[in-house]
């Protein structure tokens, strides 16, 4: 059985380890390989409710709007599942929109925030999606196309938090969102074009410092209170999630309530009881999900070397360590466990030296052996924390593998297929 692990810190969150002792232990584990292959997605119905109901408890004194942000994972199953729970969606492109769209999720419940203004951006405001313009050209395009209509702005407040700077999209260092120095010329746009700004967005990155967050929705405020027409204030998303043992999570609770007041404060001076938005990706999916994988190869470079793992997943599946040096906990799962442990570094599948499971924190570049199992060719290994940046975000079809299959555990501890493996007709179906 995997052992629990409790992260404990001012920031208290569930860790993975805890979530894998509750649905995976080697004969679930050995049922979905069986029926499924590996490597395989899996993902707990029961987390991901729960995720959704703990953001919907966010203390949000003159209401509140949780958008689930889609880019952490965009399978339809999920998706239904946060339809059910009440929640919003944010999309990043107009790709993300339609496939809301397709799974059944209603317009106005979608709301597009993109780096790339989709060409049909009119056809999606008319279907009843809300867009928030995120540049001074997408502003100019919107109110071109819609005189006298309302419109969401992103600004960038000029602050930034994330673990590493391609985590962190504010401050000087990202082009997310419109500088907030440039207020005077999205008034001059704004005037042009006779639009009602009803929301401001904004988003730091992925951090949990509650200091630098509250400091975040202060200045976003500040921005808010420069339009008398402003009625929500989106916050985003970013919290923190702790996927390993020694790594502090977000609870919404603690950095709530001071944003709570804050919100308070400028209702009792301006007289503007603002709607607050958030949009957890991270926060909601990545706990609830692992990558089910099995040991394909073992290898060593010497006595002065390391011993190697291979599974039969990698980089085409799970892109954060080699992108981002992120951290992720990994098992090896066993009917019979010898006792017995050793540092190894885990490697993926592709022909790629950065293919790497196992990166120094944050370096992508460096090695950091783990002390793991001893294990053998055909052990399972379990990659936890994969529920979000993991499926919707990896090097796709590289050394032509395919997308690998996903599963759902339901709480009766059954699970199901909700996406299929892909085939190598599927990749090549394009080519001329």
């Amino acid at each position: 059985m995997i052992a629990s692990t409790l992260v404990k810190g001012p920031l208290y969150r569930i860790s993975w380890a805890q979530m894998a002792d509750s649905i995976l232990k080697f004969e679930t584990a050995r049922s979905i390989a069986d029926a499924h292959g590996t490597p395989v997605y899996v993902y707990d119905e029961t987390r991901l409710r729960e995720q959704a109901r703990s953001a919907l408890a966010f203390p949000a004194p003159f209401g509140l709007t949780v958008r689930y942000a889609m880019k952490a994972i965009s399978t339809r199953a999920i998706l239904k599942i946060f339809q059910e729970e009440g929640l919003h969606f944010d999309a990043s492109s107009g790709f993300e929109v339609e496939r809301l769209l397709l799974a059944g999720i209603a317009p106005e419940r979608i709301s597009l925030s993109t780096q790339e203004l989709p060409t049909n951006f009119a056809g999606l405001v008319n279907r009843g999606v809300a867009i928030n313009a995120c540049s001074l050209d997408q502003l100019d395009r919107y109110g071109k196309a819609f005189p006298g209509q309302e419109i969401g702005i992103r600004f960038n407040p000029g602050l930034g938090s994330g673990g590493t700077n391609r985590t962190n999209v504010g401050g000087p260092a990202s082009s997310f969102g419109i500088w907030h120095e440039k207020l005077d010329l999205v008034r001059e746009l704004v005037n042009q074009h006779k639009l009602t700004v009803v929301r401001i967005h904004t988003h730091i990155g992925s951090g949990s410092d509650p200091e630098i967050w509250t400091r975040a929705a202060s200045l976003s405020l500040g921005l808010a209170e420069a339009f008398e027409s402003v009625t929500h204030l989106n916050l985003g998303g970013g919290y923190k999630v702790a996927r390993m043992a020694d790594e502090t999570g977000t609870d919404l609770q603690v950095i709530g309530a001071p944003v709570a007041d804050l919100f308070r404060e400028f209702a009792s001076r301006t007289g503007r009881e603002l709607h607050f938005e958030m949009e957890p990706g991270t926060f909601m999916v990545a706990n609830a999900g692992a990558l089910l994988t099995t040991v394909q190869d073992v290898t060593d470079t010497g006595t002065e070397g390391y011993r190697f793992l291979k599974l039969d997943s990698g980089m085409t599946d799970i892109l954060r360590p080699s992108l981002y040096g992120a951290q992720h906990p990994i098992d090896i799962l066993q009917a019979s466990p010898s006792g017995q442990s050793e540092p190894v570094i885990i490697v993926g599948h592709c022909c790629e030296s950065g293919d790497i499971l196992t990166p120094a924190p944050g370096d992508p570049e460096g090695l950091s052996p783990r002390n793991l199992p001893s294990a053998n060719i055909g052990d399972l290994a379990l990659i936890g924390g994969a529920g979000a940046y993991c499926s919707s975000m990896s090097a796709k079809n590289y050394n032509s593998f395919p997308e690998v299959p996903e599963t759902l555990v339901h709480p009766d501890q059954t699970f199901s297929l909700i996406r299929k493996r892909q085939t190598l007709e599927q990749i090549l179906q394009n080519e001329l």
